[in-house]
């Protein structure tokens, strides 16, 4: 079996860099993207199992990004990713489709549980002290 491919859509380099990081200790592949254009682009040649997504970024912004999967029939599981959590925002992302909404610094173990469970499955992730990560 494949090892599960995730996509990272987030704005801010380092916590991008971070995520990948996590997510290839998890035994996970990555693919990361600092703008939802670039990863709508990127769905011609590759289909992740599970979307990280940012709300905030410059440009298109997450729940945008969402809206526009959902015009294109595309369905990937999204974990929403947010350094304000606003009640409004939260009820918002859910209503559009995302599996989960997870508030900045992530916790890295509700992490992977919401990739394994977005994706219906529970595989075996590998999982690092948080000073690996």
């Amino acid at each position: 079996m494949l090892p599960f491919l995730i996509a990272v859509v987030e704005d801010e380099e380092p916590v991008r860099k971070a995520l990948s990081r996590l997510l290839r200790a998890a035994g996970l592949h990555t693919v990361t993207f600092e703008g939802g254009e670039a990863f709508l682009e990127s769905l011609a040649i590759t289909h992740p199992d599970c979307l990280i997504l940012d709300l905030h970024m410059p440009g298109m912004s997450g729940l945008e990004l969402m809206h526009e999967l959902k015009a294109r029939n595309i369905a990937i599981p999204v974990i929403m990713i947010t350094a304000h959590d606003e009640p409004f925002s939260r009820r918002r992302c859910l209503e559009v489709g995302a599996y989960s909404y997870m508030r900045k610094p992530l916790d890295e173990a509700a992490l992977l549980d919401a990739i394994a469970e977005a994706m219906g499955h529970r595989p075996a992730f590998k999982r690092q002290p948080a000073s690996a990560a």
